[in-house]
């Protein structure tokens, strides 16, 4: 009896026995995946930027040229205006009798000296048959002259005032737009032909184009020679560049423009050099006074690789990026970068074109092992 019961229990104890001896082979886990791209191999210039701010290229201070009462203001305040138009009138009751007084005088001094024309005529003839002495003739000859001087004097006079009487009507010397009118009407002014003591009216700065004005540190102007030496770039010394210039709230550099001045020595107190920057400005998104910044090629057109700034990684001052190779596995490639271009980082050295760079999946990977790499999906 015990001995059947002994051999039905052996079963249940062998077979958890024979179970512990066999293990199952464990899965080999899958290589990471990662996201990938390619360099963008293109042509690119690298831009030095420089701060400035925006000038007019014509700035007037419009003051008076004869003296008076202020009669009319013509132009709207803060407005545009063109070259000629009426800015101000001052009372030309005074100046227009002051013409007329002139032109009378004239009108008596050309009389005068046509009677003393025929004069000196006649005299002539009649000294020829000796009716008259040679001392007459000369009295009437002189007599001739003097009345020419007269003309000569008082049509000066009605030119002068003639001017002034122009001058009461004071008209915008340029295009472009207004301060406030300074002086009001009914106002007692003082004017000037010379400008000195003469009241400020307002003043007219043009608009289309504008000037930007920064200053070049020596190190690189010394680099923009140098690269003109040797032929690797144009300098602004011999034509205009193409420059590009910015806002305080713009994004990228949207302003194209050219230089067209580069001055003639560096201030030795800055150890800069002034050079400007045109930009037209037909919808008048710029104006005067604004701060600006504007760049300039700093070199000539070189042939580059670009990367997205997340690619990268940094050991201390060394920039390296993850390479998938021909194997699949993760290489750490050390590299040279450059300037950012339209969003991109260039790389100077240590990439070739049609590598593959980790761009996702940087925290998955070590140099070495095997990742399956994926191009990101295109919308």
């Amino acid at each position: 009896m015990k001995i059947n019961r002994l051999i039905g229990i052996l079963p249940i104890l062998v077979l958890p026995v024979a179970g512990c001896g066999k293990k199952a082979a464990p899965a080999a886990p899958l290589p990471p995946v990662v996201s990938v791209i390619q360099p963008v191999a293109r042509e690119i210039v690298e831009w030095d930027e420089y701060i400035g701010r925006l000038e007019a290229p014509e700035s007037v201070e419009i003051r008076a040229r004869v003296s008076g009462y202020l009669d009319k203001v013509h132009f709207k305040e803060g407005k545009e205006v063109k070259k000629g138009d009426l800015l101000f009138t001052i009372d030309p009751r005074p100046y227009k009798a002051e013409y007329d007084r002139a032109e009378a005088e004239h009108q008596r001094a050309e009389s005068q000296a046509d009677l003393a024309k025929n004069d000196a005529e006649r005299a002539k003839r009649l000294v020829a048959t000796q009716a008259i002495s040679e001392e007459d003739f000369d009295t009437k000859t002189k007599t001739f002259n003097s009345a020419l001087a007269s003309v000569k004097s008082t049509q000066a006079a009605l030119d002068s005032a003639k001017l002034n009487l122009e001058f009461t009507e004071v008209r915008s010397p340029i295009n472009g737009r207004t301060s406030r009118a300074i002086v009001t009407e009914g106002n007692l002014i003082s004017g000037g032909v010379s400008g000195a003591g003469a009241t400020l009216l307002t003043t007219v700065v043009s608009q289309d184009p504008l000037h930007c004005y920064v200053d070049v540190d020596e190190r690189s102007i010394l680099k923009y020679l140098q690269l003109r030496k040797e032929g690797k770039r144009e300098s602004a010394l011999d034509k205009p560049i193409p420059v590009e210039m910015a806002l305080a709230n713009d994004e990228g550099f949207p302003h194209l423009g050219h230089t067209d001045f580069v001055d003639n020595k560096i201030d030795p107190t800055t150890g800069t050099l002034r050079c400007r920057g045109v930009f037209p400005n037909p919808d008048r998104a710029l104006g005067p006074g604004f701060f600006a910044r504007m760049r300039i090629p700093g070199n000539g057109k070189y042939p580059a690789l670009l990367i997205p700034d997340r690619a990268l990684g940094a050991d201390q001052a060394q920039k390296f990026v993850y390479v998938v190779n021909a194997e699949k596995k993760v290489e750490v490639r050390p590299v040279k970068i450059g300037p950012k271009i339209d969003g991109l980082r260039v790389v100077k050295e240590g990439l070739k074109g049609g590598e593959q760079i980790i761009v996702e999946g940087l925290m998955r990977v070590r140099p070495g092992i095997v990742v399956e790499a994926k191009l990101p999906e295109t919308k």
